[in-house]
C-alpha cells in the first residue's frame, strides 16, 4: 500500500466509514424507539394494574400501545380513567337518604341496591309511555307552557334544527316571564352548538342560563373528555320529569313526523320518585358551574300507585350499583330477559350471564336494528351476537328506522327504561340514569311494544365471511373502548 493510499483513503473507504455511522444511527434510534414504546407500555400497564382495571380493558388498552404506541399513550390517559379521583371531581352521589323507607319485600334487583347509595323504591308515582316522536314533542312543549316556576334540561345532544329552534323560543319566552330556566349540554354530544352558541344568546339575555357539561376546550385534561353527561332529564317545577332516550334533536322528536325519525321512547313521571331526578339535575348542573345552588327543594306529594326507583350510574357512584343489579336480575331470572338496545357490546361476564340463563330454559331475546348509525359500532358488536345466537339466544334484527331504545323486562316483576346501552361507555363510563318500574300496566304495555318491534324484525344474522368474521373477532379486543 502507498503512503498516497494511506494518508488519502479511496471513495470506496470514505463510503464504508459513512454507512457504517449511519448504520449505528439507525440503530440508536431504533433502541431508542424501542425503550420509548417499552416505558409507555410500562407506565399504561402499572397504572391499569394499580386501578385493578379488568383483563379485556388491559388487553384492549395493550393492543392498542403496541401496534399505535404514542397515540395509544396519550389517548388512554385522556380516555382511560373511570372514576373521577382529582381533588376538582364530581361529588358522589349519595341518594340513600331522599327515600327512607324500604319496602318490606325486595326483588333481586332492589335487593342488589340496598346496599349501595340509592334510593328506594317509591310506591306513588303515575308514569306515562310514549313511543312516537310528535307526541313525545307536544307534551315536552306543554310542560313548557304549563310550568309556572322552574324548567331544568338535561340532554346529550341539542342540535340547531327545526326541533330545538321552537323549543329555545318557547324556553326563552319563559325565562322573560321570570321562571327559573336552566339548561346543562353535553359538550361532545353538542359539539357543533358548543363551537356555535349564537342560538343560545337569546336565552342568555333573557335571564335563562344554557352551560355546558365538561367543556373541551377548557381544561381538557381535568374534565377527562372521555366520561360524558348522557343522561336525559326535562324537569319541570321540581315536581314533573321527562325522560328516556330521546335527545333534542329532529331525529328524535319534533312537530311534524320525518320519514327517517329514530324509533325510541320518553316517559313522564309525576310523583315521589322525582325527587331523585331533581338531587341528579343539581349536582350536575353544580359541577358543570362550580357553583352551589340556592335554590330551596320542594317537598314533592306522591301521586299514583306505580312503583318506581331511580338508578344513577357513572363516575359520581362509588361502585357499579346499576351493572350489579343488571348482572343479578338476569341471574335470578326465571322467565324472561328481553333486551331492547341498538348497541350490545357487553363485558364477557354479562354475556356469560345471558347465555347461562339460557341455558336454564330462561327465554332471552335481544332486540336490536339490523343496522345502527354507526358501522363501527356495528363490527364491534357483531362478535358478541353472534355468540348469543349460537348459544340459543334469540338475535332479533329491527327493520325499521333506527332502534334507539333502551329498555330491559325482566320476568313480571320489572322494566328498565331510561338512558342506558348494553355497553361498557353506558354502564362504566358515561353519567347516565335509568327507573326500574316495577307496575304491572306498565311491564304489561313495554311488553305489548317490544312485540310489535319484534313483529318487524328477522330472527338471526346473515353468515359473515371469513374476513368479516376476523374482522369482527379483531374489532372484540378494542370493543371496551367503543
Amino acid at each position: 500500500m502507498s503512503t498516497f493510499s494511506v494518508l488519502y483513503p479511496t471513495d470506496q473507504e470514505r463510503y464504508n466509514k459513512v454507512q457504517k455511522q449511519q448504520g449505528g444511527e439507525i440503530m440508536d434510534y431504533i433502541i431508542l424507539y424501542v425503550g420509548l414504546v417499552a416505558s409507555a407500555q410500562a407506565v399504561t400497564m402499572l397504572h391499569m394494574l394499580y386501578w385493578r382495571r379488568n383483563h379485556s380493558t388491559v388487553l384492549a388498552w395493550s393492543m392498542a400501545i403496541l401496534m399505535f404506541p404514542f397515540p395509544a399513550f396519550i389517548l388512554y390517559f385522556i380516555f382511560g380513567n373511570r372514576k373521577i379521583r382529582q381533588k376538582c371531581k364530581k361529588k358522589v352521589l349519595n341518594l340513600r337518604t331522599l327515600h327512607p323507607t324500604k319496602m318490606t319485600e325486595l326483588n333481586p334487583i332492589e335487593t342488589v341496591l340496598s346496599s349501595h347509595a340509592i334510593s328506594n323504591t317509591t310506591p306513588h308515582n303515575e308514569l306515562q309511555l310514549y313511543f312516537e316522536g310528535v307526541e313525545a314533542y307536544t307534551i315536552l312543549m306543554n310542560e313548557i307552557e304549563n310550568a309556572r316556576e322552574s324548567i331544568y334540561i338535561s340532554t346529550y345532544i341539542l342540535q340547531n334544527d327545526s326541533t330545538s329552534e321552537p323549543i329555545l323560543k318557547a324556553l326563552t319566552q319563559k325565562a322573560l316571564e321570570g321562571l327559573d330556566v336552566r339548561i346543562l349540554i353535553d359538550s361532545v354530544g353538542s359539539f357543533e352548538l358548543y363551537f356555535n352558541q349564537r342560538p343560545l344568546q337569546t336565552l342568555r339575555n333573557a335571564g335563562g342560563k344554557a352551560v355546558f357539561f365538561m367543556p373541551i376546550l377548557k381544561h381538557p385534561l381535568k374534565n377527562y373528555i372521555n366520561l360524558r353527561n348522557h343522561r336525559k332529564i326535562y324537569m319541570f317545577d321540581e315536581r314533573i320529569v321527562l325522560t328516556g332516550g330521546m335527545n333534542l334533536e329532529e331525529q328524535y322528536l319534533g312537530p311534524k313526523p320525518m320519514k327517517k325519525r329514530w324509533v325510541d321512547m320518553m316517559f313522564r313521571l309525576e310523583g315521589d320518585a322525582v325527587v331523585t331526578y331533581l338531587e341528579i339535575f343539581y349536582a350536575d348542573y353544580e359541577y358543570a358551574t362550580g357553583q352551589k345552588s340556592s335554590v330551596i327543594k320542594k317537598e314533592v306529594n306522591g301521586i299514583g300507585n306505580s312503583r318506581v326507583q331511580v338508578v344513577p350510574s357513572g363516575p359520581d357512584m362509588s361502585g357499579d350499583a346499576l351493572y350489579e343489579a343488571l348482572l343479578n336480575a338476569i341471574y335470578s331470572a326465571r322467565q324472561r330477559v328481553w333486551i331492547v338496545t341498538p348497541y350490545f357490546v357487553p363485558d364477557e361476564t354479562i354475556l356469560r350471564a345471558l347465555i347461562i340463563a339460557k341455558h336454564k330454559g330462561v327465554d332471552v331475546r335481544l332486540i336490536t336494528p339490523q343496522i345502527t348509525n354507526h358501522w363501527i359500532a356495528d363490527i364491534g358488536r357483531s362478535s358478541y351476537m353472534r355468540e348469543a345466537e349460537e348459544n340459543g339466544i334469540g338475535v332479533m334484527l329491527y327493520q325499521g328506522n333506527m332502534l334507539h331504545t333502551k329498555a330491559v323486562l325482566i320476568d313480571d316483576y320489572s322494566v328498565m327504561l331510561g338512558s342506558v346501552n348494553i355497553d361498557n361507555r353506558s354502564l362504566f363510563l358515561n353519567y347516565e340514569v335509568v327507573s326500574f318500574v316495577y307496575s304491572p300496566p306498565i311491564i304489561t304495555q313495554m311488553e305489548e311494544w317490544i312485540k310489535s318491534l319484534m313483529k318487524h324484525s328477522i330472527i338471526g344474522m346473515k353468515k359473515g365471511s371469513k374476513k368479516r368474521l376476523i374482522m369482527e373477532n379483531f374489532m372484540r379486543i378494542f370493543s371496551p373502548q367503543l
